[in-house]
């Protein structure tokens, strides 16, 4: 089961002077991945900027991932923006938790629950806080959230760890070794795409057995978004 977690910086490039929906959906065809963990993705914006396309969620997923979830987070004047999850397996239940530390950040927990085949698997999708100590505040409720959890699950998203005291303190609390330092023994940088320098994202799973965890890096990730895809492949 391949899994990929992409900040999409609300379908915009680098340096946000084109509108790329197009160009990521093409991109995500190509790696075709069961389940997908989107951060800033804008469900509703400016009318100029529609291409004719009334649901950016919507047109990502299409037929291909027919199963999807939206947590609206941040909300101004022309829009919304938040976390998806998009799948290729039945989604059973979901709910966005309200994360957010101050009133400049609105940030939530995405936590969706997938039939595959006789099993259940509960995704969470997060985009935390810029500053650490609001960070530190929102990895304790995600902890809590998990701790209650009865299935096995994968934590992924764009973390904002740029230290990695994040990483480590989840990793402490919950008993789990984040899916890159397993695999690789490093967290990969993920931003800015087109000279990564710091790691702001991360994959985390429990009661599965990953079997790879990659950096999407290559000419086309280096030009769309701001961020970098990650990519895990998992299996029971």
């Amino acid at each position: 089961m391949k899994i990929i977690s992409y900040n999409i910086h609300k379908n915009y490039n680098t340096f946000k002077t084109k509108f790329i929906l197009k160009e990521i959906k093409q991109y995500l065809l190509q790696h075709d991945p069961d389940i997908l963990f989107l951060q800033e993705i804008q469900e509703v914006h400016d009318q100029k900027e529609r291409l004719k396309i009334e649901s950016q969620l919507e047109y990502l997923a299409d037929i291909i991932w027919p199963h999807y979830s939206y947590g609206k987070n941040a909300v101004y004047p022309n829009g919304h923006h938040g976390n998806a999850i998009l799948s290729k397996f039945p989604i059973l239940h979901w709910e966005n938790i309200d994360l957010s530390t101050n009133r400049f950040e609105q940030r939530g927990l995405l936590c969706a629950e997938v039939k595959i085949g006789s099993k259940t698997v509960t995704l969470l999708n997060t985009h935390l806080n810029l500053l650490q100590s609001g960070r530190n505040l929102q990895s304790d409720k995600i902890v809590e959230k998990i701790r209650s959890l009865k299935t096995p699950w994968i934590l992924m998203g764009d973390f904002n760890d740029w230290n990695s005291k994040l990483v480590e303190r989840i990793e402490t609390q919950l008993g789990v070794t984040e899916c890159f330092r397993m695999a690789h023994q490093f967290t990969p940088p993920t931003f800015p795409c087109f000279a990564p320098i710091l790691s702001l994202d991360r994959a985390f799973i429990s009661g599965l057995s990953l079997d790879e965890a990659r950096l999407l890096l290559d000419d086309k990730s280096k030009k769309l978004s701001d961020h970098l895809p990650i990519q895990i492949t998992v299996s029971f």
